[in-house]
């Protein structure tokens, strides 16, 4: 076990054998109420993932929690991976009221991110007395929420109802419609262009789909989807085992529609590797009204994933919900835009306004964009000069 990490021994039961959990603390005491974030994924780990996070927040009181069948809380007390019985969304909900209960913490500021806001307002509903207030970044409110991401990317980038997106719904349009483009991988490589690197970049890698065949970028950006929920990284992203939990309660491979820009294109091949789906464990809508603590939604302007009617509904439900548009952002504000994060989080602490004008970005995927420009250009080039290149 690496240096800094605490455990909590978490009890065996007729689904899960006793293993240890993982988390660690950092900067205790630095604030008057402890932090509690817990990342998206699933199977996305905590500890090494954002270290630098934690490090940019001295001032903070941060615990952040090795979800169990990830990373540093993948294994049994003999060494064998926990069983698919072990992954539930309300054991995992319980692991992090046992880690607060193990650092004598009677309350916190609960912070979500992604699939940890459906971790986050599951614990305000098992354990609403150990909540001082709440983030939610980039909502999810229930498994059936592909229906929304389905209907507001298909606004944007088919329909072309906001200015900014119009240009290049026309461009997808015109690929799929008559140049004979298949619209499913050209809406998932679209879909990530539009996010991480915005509208403009997505035009860019637009003018160079002349072809039906795909380029470098579409290959590297479907390698890399594919690889980051079919081959484990270790301490980065294990799919493998918390996968049973996202597919069984949360829908995550719900049936394809089969058109453009459709969720369920991503994740319908893993579904012969996992149960089906058999419900959902909370009514998350149901319960926003009886949150009786302060709740900050933060949403992406650009983001597909979860989005930000999902967000505005969740902070129009809870009675002293407060959404925040964060313009120019895609998905997760934890990657994305953690100041923002940051500031939020603050303000709840310390009763003061933060201010969330002006703050500079930061985070992993600030530097994605870039290094996307770049990839453009290479496949420009590559496309030109091996005549639309050999990918099929």
């Amino acid at each position: 076990m690496a240096r800094g990490i605490r455990t909590v021994r978490r009890p065996g039961d007729a689904d899960s054998p006793a293993f240890d959990l993982a988390y660690v603390r950092e900067h205790e005491g630095a604030s008057s109420v402890p932090v509690g974030v817990i990342p998206g994924g699933p199977g996305l780990a905590s500890i090494r993932v954002y270290a630098g996070f934690r490090r940019s927040a001295p001032d903070l009181d941060l615990l952040m929690v090795e979800h169990r069948g990830v990373g540093h809380s993948r294994k049994d007390l003999t060494g064998a991976d926990l069983p698919p019985s072990a992954m539930t969304v309300t054991a995992a909900v319980d692991d992090i009221a046992a880690v607060l209960n193990a650092e004598h913490i009677d309350r916190a500021v609960i912070v979500g991110s992604s699939y940890g806001t459906y971790l986050a307002q599951g614990f305000g509903i098992r354990h609403p007395e150990r909540v001082h207030a709440m983030v939610l970044d980039s909502t999810m409110l229930s498994a059936e929420d592909h229906h929304e991401v389905r209907a507001h990317a298909r606004s944007l980038l088919w329909e072309g109802e906001s200015a900014g997106t119009a240009a290049a719904a026309a461009q997808i349009r015109t690929l799929v419609e008559d140049r004979g483009i298949d619209p499913l991988p050209l809406g998932l490589t679209s879909a990530v262009l539009y996010d991480l690197a915005g509208p403009e970049r997505l035009e860019r890698y637009l003018g160079t789909r002349t072809h039906p065949r795909t380029g470098l970028i579409d290959v590297a950006l479907r390698t890399f989807h594919d690889g980051g929920l079919t081959r484990p990284i270790r301490y980065v992203m294990e799919f493998d085992l918390v996968g049973h939990l996202a597919m069984r309660e949360l829908q995550f491979a719900p049936e394809p529609d089969g058109l453009i820009f459709d969720p369920a294109y991503e994740t319908a091949a893993l579904a012969d590797r996992f149960p089906a789906y058999q419900g959902e464990p909370f009514d998350l809508p149901a319960a926003l009204p009886h949150f009786d603590w302060p709740l900050v939604v933060l949403s992406g302007e650009r983001d597909l994933q979860t989005p930000p009617s999902l967000g505005l509904r969740a902070a129009e439900l809870a009675p002293q919900g407060r959404f925040i548009d964060l313009p120019g952002v895609g998905h997760g504000a934890l990657e994305a835009h953690p100041a923002a994060l940051l500031a939020a989080v603050r303000e709840l602490v310390t009763g003061r306004s933060a201010g969330l004008q002006g703050l500079a970005r930061s985070g992993l995927v600030r530097h994605l964009a870039p290094v996307v420009g770049g990839l453009l250009v290479i496949d420009r080039v590559w496309l030109t000069v091996a005549g639309a290149g050999p990918w099929g």
